[in-house]
């Protein structure tokens, strides 16, 4: 069987996606390769061994995502003290949403966008995402 061991992003500015996921998330750098025309950046936390991939081209400051990219999840247990948190930082979480289907919570979310415009979803640990 495979083993899903990260996702990677592309990013204009290194430092600053370091610090946001710091700041956001608990991640912190698990390794680092920097080459002459880029560099790859290990992002994780004591909570899993899925890692988040940063790779910084150098030379450029930004992307598009076009239609396609939608976003990374993360699961917490305290889903309103997380969004309080990160509002605090001034990281500009959205609102919290909910979706139910016949009755059932199926999930408690909101989002939250890193420097280079990526979406990352973070979930209630409830239901399959517990």
């Amino acid at each position: 069987m495979a083993k899903a061991i990260h996702t990677m992003i592309r990013v204009g500015d290194p430092d600053r996606s370091i610090e946001f996921y710091n700041k956001a998330f608990g991640l912190n750098v698990s390794d680092r390769f920097d080459f002459d025309d880029f560099s790859i950046i290990y992002l994780k936390n004591e909570e899993s061994d899925f890692e988040i991939e940063l790779t910084y081209n150098v030379g450029t400051d930004e992307y598009t995502h076009g239609t396609g990219y939608g976003h990374v999840a993360v699961a917490v247990d305290d889903l309103d003290g997380e969004r309080e948190r990160m509002a605090g930082l001034k990281l500009n979480p959205l609102d919290i949403k909910e979706f139910h289907r016949d009755g059932v919570l199926l999930a408690r979310f909101f989002f939250v966008q890193d420097p280079d415009g990526y979406k990352v979803e973070v979930l209630q640990k409830i239901g399959r995402y517990a």
